[in-house]
């Protein structure tokens, strides 16, 4: 039973949910997390599904094992999609959001879509991030009403997870073979091995597909340290300086270091220079475009 599905009689019984996550190591394609809930009253039927740990499974047993689930009637799943995209913005933005953090709110998203459907949930099993005891005490500040089992190896302990685990797998290796690249050059191609750093394939077809100005495609989570090694002969940017009057310095073009824009300054010093222009492209300075922080 996936979402958007009429809510069968059992979900008003007390549920068992489990989380998991497939793709967190990678450098490229999306990490995805996935759950799986069932009634209490049918955790010994659900044992006897074969579920186990994806990791430990080959490919065409995932797949048989996730079309079992989602013809089951006696059970719900659900999963959270995130972009490479979002998880580079993220762990670059300003105020950055690691890794464990964007974990702890995909399952907090997951546990809050379930309940929202209006499932029974009293007990979770998650598949820890980080400190055990932290993450128990996080979940359960969020949610008292549930009992929080956190605990490594979680997939290869509790048959619930092993479920989540085999959705959440199943769905990142078809997002990856569905994946159409936004890019347009005529040699993009999906020869890139698992995706895992330390895979030869993966980092032969970093390097085949790196660009000098526009960087790697967005398959790739161009936040990872696995790719700082490929820029090191990247292009150098130049930008435009922008005198009071609007007009450009007597130099012409000169690099300019991101400071100068106000990144790594303060707050009160980034407005000096939002609101006077300078440093800003002659292009938004000269329309007088400003940046807007409050609609």
């Amino acid at each position: 039973m996936g979402s958007g599905t009429t809510l069968p009689q059992w979900t008003s019984e007390p549920c068992i949910m489990g989380i998991d996550e497939a793709g967190r190591g990678p450098v490229l394609g999306p990490m995805v997390y996935g759950c799986l809930y069932c009634a209490r009253s049918y955790e010994k039927t659900l044992s006897s599904l074969n579920f186990a740990d994806s990791k430990t499974l080959k490919e065409e047993k995932r797949e048989e094992l996730f079309e079992n689930l989602k013809t089951d009637e006696s059970i719900g799943w659900a999963v959270d999609i995130i972009d490479p995209r979002e998880l580079s913005a993220k762990m670059l933005k300003k105020i950055k959001i690691n890794l464990n953090e964007i974990s702890h709110d995909s399952a907090i998203g997951l546990v809050t879509k379930v309940l929202n459907m209006g499932v029974l949930l009293t007990e979770v099993y998650v598949d820890t991030v980080g400190d055990t005891e932290k993450y128990r005490s996080k979940l359960s500040e969020r949610f008292p009403c549930i009992n929080f089992v956190v605990a490594k190896k979680a997939d290869s302990l509790y048959p619930v997870v092993s479920g989540a685990s085999i959705a959440a797998k199943v769905t990142r290796d078809r997002a990856l073979r569905e994946w159409v690249f936004d890019e347009t050059a005529g040699d993009l191609h999906k020869n890139f091995g698992s995706g895992y750093p330390g895979d030869p394939v993966t980092t032969a077809w970093l390097q085949n597909h790196k660009h000098s100005v526009f960087g790697f495609p967005s398959l790739v989570r161009f936040s990872w340290g696995t790719c700082t090694p490929y820029f090191k002969d990247i292009a150098e940017v130049l930008w435009e300086s922008v005198d009071d009057d609007g007009s450009s310095n007597s130099n012409g073009k000169r690099q300019l270091k991101l400071s100068n824009f106000g990144v790594t300054t303060s707050k009160k010093k980034i407005e000096e220079i939002e609101s006077s222009g300078k440093g800003r492209c002659k292009f938004f300075f000269a329309r007088k475009f400003e940046q807007v922080t409050h609609f």
